[in-house]
């Protein structure tokens, strides 16, 4: 087996600029991601939390994104299935289940925003709301920003394709190809909007609506993580260079339910979602992994281990922490009540 560290130029990753410990690394988040969810799905069946909204397909297109941004530096605008993305930039398992719980640390809202709606000033996440696509016109506004004060860094947002429908997407393309901003769009195209497939939704691609605003689209294989990541890696130095969006559409299919809420099973087939069980990214990269020679079922297991436990600790915490009191109610409502947010 050769050593993490080294690049080599051989394997797809290698080629990438992405040594062999970037490459784990890259594993170990999309792995946190998935144990999060299944944990997440387990605690709202058993009534310890009220709802989740589930990310299980899409943690390839989500974590490879991520590794292709400066994450030090630029602006995130995640939709509401992100978790391999946020826990990617720097969230923890821990800051998750405490939004999931509702309970007063709640790092993104104090537990006043449902699960899945992610804020951090600390990480440049910037606060989600529940109306679908309006992150399209913010991630644009920050990308105007940092032109304007001539900051070298990019904004990058994700959605699902039914928000491609929304004017929000078409408002926020246009005066970002128009200014020529360095702002990332990419789609998550799961193929369904709830319970709308997407044959209903869209007649073409989503990728080839960027032609219509004078920028680059393009489709990939969200299941594919290094292509995902090859993608955004090459949409972010045309963004740095001055040379404005690029919209990214990754083919992914949501395993689960649209939430917890939801009866996936009342408008499509076990049999269709059974078949794109076998596009699940996870294994897929695992296995590439493997042939790559840098990884071993020895250690898919004990890394297996290491998240279960991880996740065990962050229920375990939040489960116990207090909720907000009563007199939390107007803070942050106004401008100097309450701590700063973090």
């Amino acid at each position: 087996m050769k050593a993490e560290g080294t690049i080599d130029q051989q394997t797809r990753h290698g080629k990438l600029g992405l040594s062999d410990a970037q490459a784990i690394e890259i594993y170990r988040y999309m792995m946190m991601a998935r144990k999060f969810d299944e944990r997440s799905l387990l605690l709202q069946r058993a009534g310890k939390i009220n709802f989740h909204v589930s990310g299980v397909g899409q943690e390839a297109a989500q974590v490879g994104a991520a590794f292709a941004l400066d994450r030090e530096k630029d602006y995130f605008l995640p939709y509401y299935r992100d978790y391999g993305f946020v826990l990617s930039v720097g969230m923890t398992a821990r800051d998750l289940m405490l939004s999931a719980f509702a309970k007063a640390e709640d790092p993104n809202s104090g537990g006043r925003q449902m699960p899945g709606h992610f804020g951090s000033k600390r990480l440049r996440i910037v606060t989600g709301s529940s109306p679908v696509t309006t992150q399209v016109p913010h991630a644009v506004g920050v990308a105007l920003a940092a032109k304007m004060k001539g900051e070298e860094l990019v904004s990058f947002v994700t959605f699902g394709e039914g928000s491609s429908n929304q004017g929000d997407f078409h408002e926020g393309c246009n005066f970002a190809g128009v200014h020529k901003l360095p702002v990332i769009i990419m789609c998550e195209n799961n193929q369904y909007a709830i319970s709308v497939p997407i044959h209903k939704q869209l007649s073409g691609k989503i990728s080839d609506r960027a032609l219509g605003y004078g920028f680059p689209g393009i489709r990939v294989d969200g299941n594919d993580v290094l292509e995902v990541y090859a993608a955004v890696k090459e949409a972010r130095e045309r963004a740095i260079r001055g040379e404005g969006p690029t919209l990214i559409e990754a083919m992914v299919y949501r395993l689960s339910p649209h939430s917890t809420s939801d009866n996936d099973l009342a408008y499509r087939t076990k049999e269709e979602v059974d078949a794109n069980w076998e596009k699940d990214g996870v294994p897929k990269y695992k296995q590439y992994l493997i042939d790559s020679g840098i990884w071993t079922e020895e250690q898919d297991q004990q890394l297996q281990k290491e998240c279960t436990e991880i996740m065990k600790e962050a229920t375990e915490y939040a489960d116990t922490a207090p909720y907000p009191s009563a007199d939390d109610l107007l803070k942050h409502v106004f401008a100097g009540d309450g701590e700063d947010v973090q």
